[in-house]
């Protein structure tokens, strides 16, 4: 169950989908829609993911859930590296390549303290968040 403290990791996500949107805005403006569909897809799921694990069933549900949203982290950082790469594309800004390994790097953090220490959600909310 959520709680009324601020969830890092959830606030985090959620705003770094809220700059995907924005990114893959200016693709689809640019007729690139098949780069802004899959990484529109990817990079708002991280966020799906990791809002999801909140209410998880289990320690190893949450983990779970945390695991997808670690793998769809890297796609993301997949997709935003192949636009940069082109020519075609228009370049990321830089905040979506820090923002999304500061994001990778706290979802490693929490799948790896839970997987350590079986922490209930609520725990893990309240050591990372």
């Amino acid at each position: 169950m959520r709680n009324d403290k601020e969830n890092l990791i959830v606030k985090k996500t959620f705003d770094f989908s809220l700059q995907i949107i924005e990114y893959c805005e200016e693709l689809r403006a640019l007729n690139k829609y098949e780069m802004a569909s899959q990484l529109f897809k990817s990079g708002t799921s991280i966020g799906a993911n990791s809002w999801e694990a909140q209410n998880g069933e289990s320690s190893a549900d949450f983990i779970h859930k945390f695991k997808i949203a670690a793998k769809e982290a890297d796609e993301t950082l997949y997709w935003i590296e192949r636009c940069q790469a082109s020519r075609h594309y228009p370049n990321p800004q830089e905040a979506l390549f820090s923002e999304l390994e500061s994001i990778i790097r706290i979802i490693s953090k929490i799948i790896g303290i839970s997987k350590r220490a079986k922490l209930t959600n609520y725990q893990i909310n309240n050591y990372v968040g």
